[in-house]
């Protein structure tokens, strides 16, 4: 069995797309998936699986919240080892310490051509930003709700991708020792 990180984008936001946790679990269970634990509303479980396939185990997961709920989420999925070189790649260490203001987006492939110039030009004061290898790693101390930049991420890079804060990167993290 492999140990998973499974990222859900568009879940539970602003009343839209809703899945409750009890719901996803027992979706992923239907997949085959096993000693599933989920994390906030927003989309984060880790779990066990056979599939050594990541892509083909997600398009499972999607079609299977498809089935049940009606609108498929996209659905990354991490490896233990993926999470972890991710984590051990932050170039922003001394943002830890403020887990809210550190983000990663996760990518679901490498970028082709990313548009690093237009980014910078969106960088705000206090923004730094760095494409790493399967990550980008944004740290946003006065936040991203207004932020430029983080708006412009995944159209810029030419990837989908979802982010999330450190604090849920490194709980999640916590989960997928747990169970690996």
């Amino acid at each position: 069995m492999k140990t998973y990180i499974a990222l859900l984008r568009g879940i539970n936001v602003g009343g839209k797309n809703k899945l409750p946790m009890k719901d996803l679990v027992s979706t992923l269970e239907a997949v085959g998936c096993r000693n599933v634990a989920t994390y906030i509303q927003s989309g984060n479980a880790v779990f066990l699986n056979e599939e050594q396939n990541a892509v083909l185990l997600a398009e499972r997961i999607g079609a299977e919240i498809a089935g049940r709920h009606g609108f498929e989420p996209r659905v990354l999925l991490l490896t233990f080892e993926e999470m972890e070189r991710a984590m051990q790649s932050n170039p922003f260490p001394e943002a830890e310490s403020e887990p809210k203001t550190l983000h990663l987006y996760f990518l679901a492939a490498p970028p082709q051509s990313p548009d690093l110039a237009a980014l910078e030009g969106l960088e705000g004061d206090r923004e730094r930003f760095v494409l790493g290898d399967g990550a980008f790693y944004l740290h946003a101390p006065d936040g991203t709700g207004r932020s430029k930049l983080a708006a412009s991420v995944e159209r810029l890079l030419g990837v989908p991708a979802t982010a999330r804060n450190w604090r849920t990167v490194c709980k999640v993290m916590e989960m997928a020792q747990q169970r690996g």
